[in-house]
């Protein structure tokens, strides 16, 4: 087994995120569709502070592309703080760096950094248990973490697309 098919796979989802990142203006991301929303606010010292919370509300909020692409932040810093074998950032260490080309600058890192952790990967890393998101469980190796990357990619590609569709249509 080798990288390309997932990186294929992880190629095509992020030509359709760049589809949305060209198109997103500054008040897109903290637009909010609708009174329930999670989104991410400064706080006293000038930092964006994302709404959270440990269990899972009911109603689940609607998220605003601030939220998503903060979050899109998170899960990826921590994935790749896992693949290299770092310490793994807690979530308030993540901060998100606010409205417009600070953040599509900072997925864009990511996706470079992520691209070289696909390279490096040897078949025996892909065959090797998985440090994320299922920590040490023999039966997920980093082949599933690389795809799990991918299935939340998608996942966070189609909701700032369908949030900034709806922005504009509004």
């Amino acid at each position: 087994m080798d990288t390309s098919l997932l990186r294929w796979q992880f190629e095509l989802t992020w030509s359709l995120f760049e589809y949305h990142l060209e198109r997103l203006e500054p008040d897109d991301f903290l637009w909010e569709p609708g009174p329930h929303c999670w989104t991410v606010r400064r706080s006293p010292d000038g930092t964006w502070v994302p709404d959270w919370a440990e269990t899972e509300p009911d109603p689940v909020p609607v998220p605003t592309i601030a939220w998503v692409s903060w979050h899109m932040g998170w899960w990826w810093s921590v994935t790749l703080d896992h693949a290299r074998g770092h310490r793994p950032r807690e979530r308030t260490e993540v901060t998100w760096p606010g409205e417009g080309r600070a953040t599509t600058d900072w997925l864009r890192t990511l996706h470079a950094e992520w691209l070289t952790v696909l390279d490096d990967l040897t078949e025996a890393d892909l065959n090797a248990t998985a440090p994320f998101p299922w920590p040490n469980d023999p039966a997920h190796t980093k082949a599933h973490m690389v795809a799990w990357v991918n299935a939340e990619l998608m996942k966070n590609v189609t909701e700032i697309g369908q949030l900034r569709l709806l922005r504009a249509a509004s």
